[in-house]
């Protein structure tokens, strides 16, 4: 992708002081979601990053993942797995806990999401922490699913999220602060 592309992808994201708590700089992405050219454009440099020609899912996580993931699914015609919060999904899961600099979570994705073998690309809007993301590659695995890879529109990489991916393949982040 084209550093004119991507600064104009930056300058659209919009920060939002003191939200959700004071001291937070939250980076609102909904102006890019709204726009059709600069959506199409991230999405395109995210899968650009990673390589990945072909891959039989994509996995998103709760809940703009969801919105990355499965357009991303759907340009590499490949299946959507989303991963929801606990509780969230109808059918048998498998879940996992995982901790947060304040507290903790589980997410959860069904049993038969992932046949053994099958190759996963993970996406999602952010990476900061990485704790999510880590839970997310705890459940690929569980599954049996052979991940390719890791696609973030945004990194936080002050917040060393990508330490908890490590030996989890190739970690992309098409724009980081």
């Amino acid at each position: 992708m084209n550093s004119q592309t991507l600064d104009h992808l930056r300058a659209t994201i919009r920060d939002v002081p003191n939200f959700p708590k004071p001291g937070i700089l939250f980076k609102d992405i909904t102006p890019v979601l709204g726009d059709h050219a600069l959506l199409s454009r991230a999405i395109d440099g995210m899968i650009d990053a990673t390589g990945v020609l072909k891959v039989d899912k994509v996995v998103g996580i709760d809940a703009r993942g969801f919105i990355f993931g499965s357009l991303i699914a759907s340009r590499l015609g490949a299946g959507f797995v989303p991963i929801r919060k606990k509780g969230k999904l109808p059918w048998k899961t498998r879940g996992v806990d995982y901790s947060l600099e304040y507290g903790s979570s589980s997410v959860e994705m069904h049993q038969d999401a992932i046949a053994p073998g099958e190759t996963v690309l993970l996406a999602d809007d952010l990476l900061a922490t990485g704790g999510t993301a880590a839970a997310a590659l705890h459940l690929i695995a569980q599954s049996g699913g052979k991940l390719v890879g890791s696609t973030f529109f945004i990194e936080l990489s002050f917040l060393n999220g990508r330490e908890k991916l490590r030996g989890h393949g190739p970690v992309h982040a098409l724009i980081s602060y």
